[in-house]
């Protein structure tokens, strides 16, 4: 009887043991199980978030400019050529305005607008896109600010500050030019800057230059 039960218990306990085996492997293979699914769970929410991030929608201003072969209607044809950019809509226009030329030489006045756009490219192709239209209407960069067909420029996106080799926003000069930031109060006049300075203290503060709006 002794031996019949040590036998007995030795079987309990063999039994036991690969019953445990058998629970801690399956825990383990759960825990596994878990853990991938929640480093997919975690990669689809950072893909996600990428995506979002991409098609995130920037409002953008931008500057149009032209001073050769009939100056509005080369800006009217930019505004056609910039509703076709991916991902981007003209949402307004401003009206045109004449403005004396700055730069070297005898020139033509100006005619020049600003557009409201919104679009989920990054500034750096939506500058790519600007730049294909100017080329479009033979813009050639031989002289700075020289005579030109059209001109492109980014003046503000969204609220952003940016600072490449090829772009700068806001822009620069916007600052200093009347006949840049009128047509933009007449979109948004109680915009303000990256910084938080209102457009209308720019306003106040630009040098004056001749500027009228045309009809």
């Amino acid at each position: 009887m002794r031996n019949s039960g040590c036998r007995w218990c030795a079987t309990c306990r063999a039994t036991a043991r690969r019953a445990a085996a058998k629970a801690v492997a399956g825990a383990i293979a759960a825990a596994a199980t878990v853990a991938a699914r929640v480093a997919i769970g975690r990669a689809a929410a950072r893909n996600i978030r990428r995506i979002e991030r991409k098609s995130q929608v920037t409002r953008c201003y931008i500057g149009l400019g032209s001073n050769l072969a009939d100056p509005a209607a080369q800006l009217r044809s930019a505004l056609a050529h910039m509703e076709e950019i991916p991902q981007t809509q003209v949402l307004s226009c401003s009206g045109f305005y004449a403005s004396a030329p700055i730069g070297p030489g005898e020139q033509p006045d100006y005619v020049n607008a600003v557009a409201c756009v919104e679009t989920s490219l990054a500034a750096e192709a939506l500058l790519d896109a600007l730049q294909a239209i100017e080329h479009l209407h033979g813009r050639e960069r031989t002289l700075r600010w020289g005579a030109r067909t059209l001109d492109l420029d980014i003046l503000l996106f969204g609220d952003k500050t940016l600072g490449t080799a090829r772009l700068t926003v806001p822009h620069p000069r916007m600052a200093e030019r009347n006949f840049v930031l009128e047509p933009l109060a007449e979109l948004a006049p109680d915009l303000c800057m990256p910084d938080g300075t209102p457009l209308q203290t720019l306003l106040a503060r630009c040098p004056p230059n001749r500027l009228h709006r045309l009809k």
